[in-house]
């Protein structure tokens, strides 16, 4: 599988993570890789217009509209999960960036008396969920302070099966995580999150 290198993300971290439950990885932003891959991860961390601008650089946003296209997997971690949707409300001494807007949505800053919300949460997983099977009631780990707090895809409008929705609260509901046909996406960092980021990475490779 292949590690998007775009010049954001905790790489090493998520690459022994990976091997950790049994993945060969490679870390590069070469399309051919990339698109040959069994699977893609897409991480992410500090702010979302710079990772928008570092994925711009090596056309990650069509790199992965182009996987998506063929239902080839792709996780998105982080940072890597709200580049998903169409935007932001974090500021950008650049200007701000749209989203790669796979799924409908904007990312707001978490409504809650401590931002940044870090440390380890609980989620509430939906019926079905392939990603969490063995976890669902663990905690997981999570550095963010915005995040996708209403969900508005339509599921009978997707072309894959019905979007699978994890939540978690801090300071209110927000999404922590969505299974929808070859793309998922976590708001923690499960190459963080002990032995139930474990399972869960190695559930998300074993379904490759």
């Amino acid at each position: 599988m292949v590690l998007l290198d775009y010049g954001s993300g905790n790489l090493h971290s998520a690459r022994r993570a990976l091997e950790r439950v049994g993945a060969q990885v490679e870390v590069t932003a070469d399309r051919a890789a990339v698109m040959a891959a069994d699977g893609l991860v897409v991480p992410g961390v500090g702010n979302f217009s710079a990772c928008v601008a570092g994925l711009q650089a090596v056309c990650g946003g069509e790199l992965v509209g182009r996987r998506l296209a063929g239902a080839r997997p792709v996780l998105g971690i982080c940072v890597g999960m709200q580049v998903l949707f169409e935007a932001s409300t974090e500021a950008y001494t650049a200007g701000a960036l749209p989203g790669l807007a796979e799924w409908p949505g904007t990312v707001e800053r978490l409504p809650a008396a401590v931002v940044p919300h870090m440390g380890w949460n609980t989620v509430q997983t939906p019926a079905g969920t392939r990603l969490f099977t063995g976890v669902e009631g663990e905690r997981f780990y999570f550095v963010h302070s915005y995040a996708v707090q209403r969900w508005t895809l339509d599921p009978t409008g997707t072309v894959f099966a019905p979007p699978l929705v994890t939540w978690a609260q801090h300071g209110g509901p927000f999404v922590a995580a969505v299974e929808n046909g070859p793309l998922s996406a976590t708001q923690f960092h499960p190459e963080k999150s002990g032995d139930a980021g474990a399972q869960l990475l190695e559930n998300w490779v074993t379904s490759l």
